[in-house]
């Protein structure tokens, strides 16, 4: 089918349209030919009882909701597409808005169908079954599980929350991996972007939207039968300098206005510098140039000049401290100001959680040169409550890198007295800490972080899952794997001769190695593999992707129960849970 200018079957490319009901007529036709006995199926979710099932169309047990004497649930038919359907006197027949058509079944009796676009499934999770839809968890402890792979690995994820009781932000991914729908349609090439520590990549590589990744993953949590605690993190948007960036971070929060998460990634817009110049004159300079109006300015610094007491600490801030804070934050408190502001307009009365993130850095600074320091978090949280931002997470950077275990030259004991006072500051400020980039991390330093927090933190991983995948990919679909290993390897090698000294590492690791057969344990594909999922030609249409999504019932089994185990093994490490 075409959507714009992007050719695609939607059942074998998840996540990437903002509906599940791409072709409503059909879906309607579908419906009205359907041997089923609706009655019965009412009747058996009002008393609480199973339902017949049917091999043209699929009712999600764990979708099922009743709203005065009627009941919706979540349909799946033969050709993929999804509905919600509705069963009874039908007194309210646009609670999910336009119906694509209804029939009577009995006097006082319809059945009811409503699209799975995106704002139907919004109103359904609002007025229809809150308990299954993503929510606002404010400082729950959680999970943050990137989702690259979307339809394949949900059902895993589900089954860890609910092996281990834990909560999770089970829809995430980040502006480096999502597209736009809008550019999807038009045809437009990957945005270039900067990656911390790796350097600039083409944006949009999962094949992704904003849009779909909500869809279907919200469709999915309907679909699974248990109780379900999890948001939705539209991750890193990055806010660039200019007005340009501004208008940019606010079209990609519009176009993840139904996420219940957003963490704002502000490295682009501070000012390292700052806090490297140690002399009085520049502290004073950044105070003035940023806080020109001098009563607002004797206003700041009275304001954050109070002694703070906590976890047996006390911190004072003098004038040359604050004046350098100034310099390196102003501009970012002010666009997080801006954008919690944008935020509240697109989602009116939804809540919504709220992250400021400082964990990245620029290419030239190191992430040992930058860590964040106590009086960082302190100067960060007090603004916020005097700007009246409710913030209920940080990412401070820790040392914590993209693709390898901890290795800050204090190394766990230096992490552990990091984290312990500014996660004692955080939850002074009711702001639970958040912690990137942990896939690479080993059970060592995710059981510091669990010592140092008690276990009140969120923890996200991103690529793990991905790497998982490909490693039952192996497995099961060897030339498959080989196609995507050799893309990874000829990514690498471009680098290599373009003169990234990183590329030319891995490179020769792999070479190097007795039997360099291909393994999702390589360098080379741990840190380049994950262009090909996503990867499209001059025409902007997918290469590969459906290749991913049509595969067999036991792969995906086999996938989805060893990323149940990978996240509960996080779970007990972290949370003990």
């Amino acid at each position: 089918m075409k959507f714009g200018t992007l050719e695609l079957n939607p059942a074998e490319n998840p996540a990437v349209l903002d509906t599940a009901t791409w072709d409503p007529v059909a879906a309607w036709r579908t419906l009205q030919r359907i041997p089923y006995d609706w009655r019965t199926v009412r009747k058996a979710i009002l008393e609480g009882r199973d339902f017949p099932s049917n091999h043209q169309c699929w009712l999600y047990r764990g979708s099922a909701a009743t709203v005065e004497r009627d009941v919706f649930l979540l349909a799946g038919l033969s050709d993929g597409q999804q509905v919600f359907l509705q069963i009874g006197p039908g007194h309210d027949r646009h609670l999910l808005g336009e119906p694509l058509g209804a029939v009577q079944i009995k006097a006082d009796e319809q059945l009811v169908a409503y699209s799975t676009h995106a704002k139907e499934i919004a109103r359904f999770c609002r007025r229809i079954h809150p308990a299954k839809g993503p929510r606002a968890l404010g400082t729950i402890p959680r999970l943050g599980i990137g989702t690259r792979m979307t339809t394949a690995v949900w059902p895993g994820i589900f089954k860890a929350m609910n092996r281990r009781g834990f909560a999770a932000n089970a829809i995430q991914n980040s502006v480096r991996e999502l597209n736009l729908l809008d550019n999807l349609r038009v045809g437009l090439p990957p945005e270039k972007n900067y990656a911390c520590g790796f350097g600039t990549i083409e944006s949009g590589y999962t094949g992704s939207t904003y849009e779909g990744l909500w869809v279907a993953g919200v469709l999915a949590a309907l679909q699974y039968e248990l109780p379900l605690c999890y948001g939705a993190d539209a991750d890193h948007i990055q806010v660039k300098r200019g007005p340009e960036g501004m208008a940019r971070a606010k079209r990609l929060i519009s176009a993840a206005r139904y996420y219940s998460f957003f963490t704002l990634d502000m490295a682009d817009v501070l000012d390292y510098g700052a806090l490297m110049d140690t002399s009085t004159s520049h502290a004073e300079e950044c105070l003035t140039r940023h806080i020109p109006e001098q009563r607002e300015r004797l206003g700041v610094l009275e304001y954050h000049g109070k002694t703070f007491r906590c976890g047996g600490k006390s911190y004072s801030l003098d004038r040359v401290a604050i004046g350098k804070f100034v310099g390196k934050y102003w501009n970012a408190l002010a666009s997080l100001t801006e954008l919690s502001d944008y935020i509240k307009t697109l989602k009116g009365a939804d809540g919504f959680d709220l992250e400021l993130t400082i964990d990245e850095h620029p290419p030239e600074i190191s992430a040992f040169a930058c860590l964040t320091s106590d009086e960082e978090i302190l100067f960060l949280l007090r603004e916020m409550r005097r700007r009246e931002i409710v913030l209920t997470h940080i990412a401070p950077n820790f040392g914590v890198e993209k693709g390898v275990d901890y290795r800050c030259p204090d190394g766990l004991e230096g992490l552990e007295a990091r984290i312990r006072p500014q996660f004692a500051i955080a939850k002074e400020f009711g702001v639970m800490l958040d912690f990137h980039s942990g896939d690479d991390l080993t059970a060592a330093p995710r059981r510091v972080i669990q010592r140092a927090t008690q276990g009140w933190h969120h923890f996200k991983v991103s690529p793990m899952l991905q790497l998982i995948f490909a490693e039952v990919l192996q497995e099961f679909y060897p030339a498959l794997f080989k196609r995507w290993w050799q893309d990874a390897y000829e990514y690498a090698e471009a680098e290599a001769l373009q003169g990234s000294a990183f590329a030319r590492q891995c490179l020769e690791e792999h070479r190097s190695r007795k039997n360099p057969r291909p393994s999702r344990a390589d360098a080379v594909f741990h840190h380049y593999s994950f262009a090909f999922p996503g990867r499209r030609n001059a025409r902007g249409q997918f290469l590969h992707r459906h290749e991913f999504y049509r595969l067999a019932p036991a792969f995906y089994h086999a996938c989805q129960e060893r990323i149940c185990d990978y996240l509960c093994r996080l779970a007990e490490d972290l949370f003990n849970s």
